[in-house]
């Protein structure tokens, strides 16, 4: 063990060639792994350690972040060109992997697993490494990769880190420049601090549900965990800044980000109405609580269609369009402060209107107005989008752990005109990147052997 650690504390030859040419020494450890035949490689769109790029290229982050709100985070920083080593958990890893929607086990091949369309959809550009972080060994791994680490991110219950012995105030002493990034359902300190936060215990207690659903139904969870994505979304431009802070001060910092307080944040003009007006949050379904017209509408065809009339003059052009400019002399419609006042009346009106045609009538009518309008897409139809299409934001890539031979992944939102990010490689397998990680970590063949003999890897 002593051995064991006095290597892994050295700076060795493969640690110094890395700091020299990261290039260089990815294609020496895809050679060395390939030779060894201990680690099961899959096919994909580019090689399996290509050299990273764009505008987080030579950034560095150890990611023990699970679920959704931190994986998502890490993924954008992996797409802008961050290396995101994912440290997970051996022989079940991030909980996601076992997340299988129904009739999904028939679209893997058999002995991929653990994995899912879940957890593929937010870990792309990570290489998966496993540690038992309950052993002492793989502890000593971790200060070994931190001390080349810019960034960690995790999410456990506030106090875990720390009990575990990875916390900020540790690795930090290894690295003053390490940027620590946590993520918990209520934050570091207050009476909930140490309470399990999961997403949509965070949008009922925050507001978010209160306002979600239509005004006779209860309320409603998004189809989506908005509140996570939100709170990966915020800790990833705070990691960001924290990291041009660190190009000033030479110092890194510990943030502290939380479902609860991401979903206050969110709450903007209703929690403006309430801190000022004392006036609650309503359910208004599909429709703004400020702006009338602003709703769907089901045409004639059954689909539904999405329009928005942000003003007065907004409002002339939408009546001249529907064929209705009486509406214009209507002093209950005269503005929008009246239109919000009188909006079952407006409702009424628009429902009947809407009504008397199909959507692709109406899209034809509407085609040129200057409205924002569309219809209501299916998945299907929102991937088979002409502007989803321009912006690729759909990447295949070949996979042979998937049955059809072909993965899609959802492109980078974000373009950047020169340092663009990309979807450079697949999803990692469990472990899959493990012998490569600490190989450039200074373990040799029979450092990583015995670490897999005492279970830390």
């Amino acid at each position: 063990m002593a051995a064991l650690r006095s290597l892994a504390g050295r700076t060795s030859p493969i640690r110094q060639l890395l700091n020299r040419d990261r290039k260089a020494i990815g294609t020496l450890l895809q050679d060395h792994s390939t030779l060894s035949g201990n680690t099961k490689r899959y096919n994909s769109s580019s090689p399996s350690s290509p050299l990273r790029d764009g505008p987080l290229k030579g950034i560095r982050v150890l990611d023990f972040s699970r679920i959704l709100a931190g994986p998502f985070c890490t993924q954008i920083l992996a797409d802008y060109g961050a290396d995101v080593i994912k440290v997970e958990v051996p022989g079940q890893g991030d909980e996601t992997r076992s997340w299988q929607g129904k009739g999904e086990a028939a679209a893997w091949k058999d002995g991929t697993g653990p994995i899912s369309f879940y957890f593929a959809a937010i870990n792309r550009n990570k290489r998966s490494l496993t540690l038992d972080l309950k052993k002492p060994e793989a502890l000593e791994v971790v200060r070994q990769l931190v001390k080349e680490s810019d960034v960690v991110v995790e999410n456990f219950v506030p106090g875990g880190a720390d009990r575990l012995g990875i916390g900020y105030a540790e690795l930090s002493k290894l690295n003053p420049r390490l940027i620590y990034a946590s993520i918990s359902g209520y934050g570091s300190d207050g009476p909930y601090a140490k309470r399990a936060g999961y997403d949509a215990i965070a949008a009922a207690e925050g507001g978010l549900m209160h306002i979600t659903g239509h005004p006779d139904g209860g309320p409603v969870r998004p189809g989506l965990g908005m509140t996570d994505m939100s709170t990966g979304l915020y800790t990833h431009g705070a990691i960001m800044a924290a990291l041009y802070s660190r190009e000033k001060t030479g110092r890194g910092q510990n943030i502290s980000a939380s479902l609860f307080e991401t979903q206050i944040s969110l709450l903007i003009n209703i929690g403006a109405n309430w801190l000022n007006m004392g006036r609650d949050g309503q359910r208004f379904g599909a429709a703004h609580p400020s702006i009338v017209p602003y709703n769907t509408w089901r045409c004639e065809d059954g689909i539904w269609l999405t329009l928005g009339a942000n003003n007065d003059r907004q409002f002339k052009t939408l009546c001249q369009r529907i064929g209705r400019t009486e509406l214009l002399d209507d002093h209950r419609f005269e503005t929008n402060a009246l239109r919000v006042e009188h909006r079952p009346v407006m409702d009424e009106i628009l429902d009947s209107v809407f009504a008397a045609k199909t959507s692709k009538e109406w899209l034809q009518v509407l085609d040129g107005s200057g409205l924002a309008h569309g219809p209501v897409n299916s998945i299907q139809k929102a991937f088979e989008h002409p502007q989803t299409v321009a912006r690729e934001m759909v990447q295949p890539m070949q996979w042979d752990a998937v049955a059809s031979g072909e993965w899609k992944g959802i492109g980078v939102p974000v373009k950047f005109s020169e340092t663009k990010g990309s979807v450079r490689e697949r999803p990692p397998t469990l472990g899959e990147h493990t012998e490569n990680v600490l190989s450039e970590a200074g373990y040799s063949v029979d450092d990583i052997r015995r670490l897999r003999d005492c279970g830390a890897v």
